[in-house]
């Protein structure tokens, strides 16, 4: 070899959001001039920078070169120490290449995120927000959530009250307000409550949101009920003052004419009706029929035979359609299809089982994802989308989840022209007890690695894709 290398130091140390430098020393041990080419490779390489480039060293002379490191404050910093490499290649001799190899240690930060979904919720007996807790620190999260309000007016169902995240990913916690007292009449009142993320040696992160409590019977009806009760009773109470004054004129009356009151002799007896010779129909009339080439005729005629000049158009072929002809040619096998909306270009035709959908290097985001499956008992999705009034870069979920049974068209995102991109999506089957693998092509990137979700394992369900709005969906495969 004709080439001494040494790193100063071997080993460093670098914050998130900071910057380090690392000298690299070489000699050329050989007996040329030679001209050395160098570039930094392995996990840490998009944020190296070597300077310079390229050095030019006579026999026996010692130059160096700075490797700056500058990792993002992103979860995709792995905290911990990461290994690097930089290649040198000699212009003279190529097939000398050396790898000095070092390692740079990450340090670890956390910065968590929450957001209810929705933040107001309206009920009579109860009301489900689920709370998004988003991992964006460069470390696993663990935290424990739970629910306060003033007045302790209500009682909180969380489920799970405590979670793991690892870095770059979130979670959703169901919750179950229930007031402890129903209004029975009367208008609706808010309920200001707080979900706090609770994590170790750290200030509970305090999430607010509102329960608006409806009352059970609307106030127009307890209203409509009190005036029924006062005629009710106005009426009954006339009735009673009015009846006796007849009776009483009657009597008069009768005296005056000398008539008694007494009923009629028994023996005259009023005649017994005859009974109708025929019970009446209470079948309705047939209702009268069309004659062959009547209306529908002469509406063919008006039209000049439209319906025969106009090409039938075959209905859309969605992702329920394609796993349904799966399903029925493999009863026996699990399936999933889905089709991606293209910005600009529309929906893609229905891919399944691995196949790609959308376009990969266009620079054409997703809005929106159409998936059906088979076999799996049903799936359920949320849409992780572009956030304009973001102030970190970071999307925010629109909606909360979306599920379908085997069969049955889900969707996520939107189709508007002015919907936003889709950043990411959560995804589970048969409501978490099924296995469901996904892999996501984003922007200025590359496909990010299969991720599958592990039945009786974690949270239930599989994120793809990215947090970042910059970085939006650009292709998607699934497996079950």
């Amino acid at each position: 070899m004709s080439l001494w290398t040494s790193l100063e130091p071997a080993s460093a140390t670098v914050d998130p959001g900071g910057s380090t430098t690392v000298r690299l020393r070489l000699r050329n041990t050989g007996d040329v001039v030679d001209e050395y080419r160098f570039e930094a490779v392995g996990p840490l390489a998009p944020w190296a920078r070597v300077e310079p480039q390229v050095l030019r060293l006579y026999p026996g002379t010692t130059g160096s070169v700075d490797i700056a490191f500058a990792p993002p404050r992103t979860p995709d910093a792995t905290a911990g120490p990461n290994p690097y490499a930089v290649r040198i290649t000699p212009t003279e001799h190529p097939e000398a290449t050396t790898v000095p190899e070092g390692n740079l240690t990450i340090t670890p930060f956390t910065e968590v995120r929450a957001e209810l979904v929705p933040p107001t919720v309206k009920g009579r007996f109860r009301g489900r927000p689920k709370l998004a807790v988003d991992n964006l620190g460069n470390t696993k999260l663990t935290a424990s959530v739970s629910g306060s309000d003033n007045g302790d007016q209500l009682s909180y169902d969380i489920h799970p009250s405590n979670v793991q995240i690892e870095p770059g990913r979130a979670a959703f916690v169901k919750t179950t307000l229930k007031p402890k007292q129903i209004i029975w009449f009367g208008s609706k009142e808010s309920r200001p409550y707080t979900l706090a993320v609770q994590r170790s040696g750290v200030d509970p992160l305090g999430i607010e949101g509102t329960y608006v409590q409806k009352g059970f019977l609307p106030r127009w009806l307890a209203t409509f009920l009190g005036v029924f009760m006062a005629l009710a009773i106005t009426f009954v109470m006339l009735w009673i003052a009015y009846k006796p004054q007849v009776r009483s004129a009657a009597t008069e009356k009768l005296q005056e004419a000398g008539i008694s009151t007494l009923p009629p002799s028994p023996t005259a007896s009023p005649p017994i009706p005859s009974a109708p010779t025929a019970a009446p129909s209470t079948t309705p009339p047939a209702a009268p029929t069309q004659a062959a080439g009547g209306a529908g005729a002469a509406a063919g005629a008006g039209g000049g035979g439209g319906s025969k000049d106009k090409e039938t158009k075959s209905p859309e072929r969605t992702a329920a359609t394609a796993v349904q002809e799966l399903a029925t040619d493999e009863p026996d096998k699990k399936h999933i299809c889905y089709r991606a909306f293209v910005k600009g270009k529309g929906w893609t035709e229905a891919a399944c089982d691995g196949e790609t959908a959308g376009t990969v290097g266009k620079n054409t985001p997703l809005k929106s994802l159409n998936i059906a499956v088979s076999g799996t008992k049903g799936t359920a999705s949320a849409a992780f989308v572009h956030d304009p009034e973001s102030t970190n870069g970071r999307g925010h979920y629109i909606a909360p989840w979306s599920g379908a049974a085997d069969g049955i068209d889900n969707y996520i995102g939107s189709t508007k022209k002015d919907a936003p991109n889709l950043l990411g999506f959560t995804i589970n089957v048969g409501d978490g007890a099924g296995a469901v693998c996904q892999n996501a092509h984003v922007h200025d990137a590359a496909w990010l690695g299969l991720g599958c979700d592990k039945p009786g394992e974690g949270e239930g369900y599989i994120f793809g894709g990215s947090l970042e709005n910059a970085r939006w969906l650009e292709a998607v495969k699934f497996t079950v």
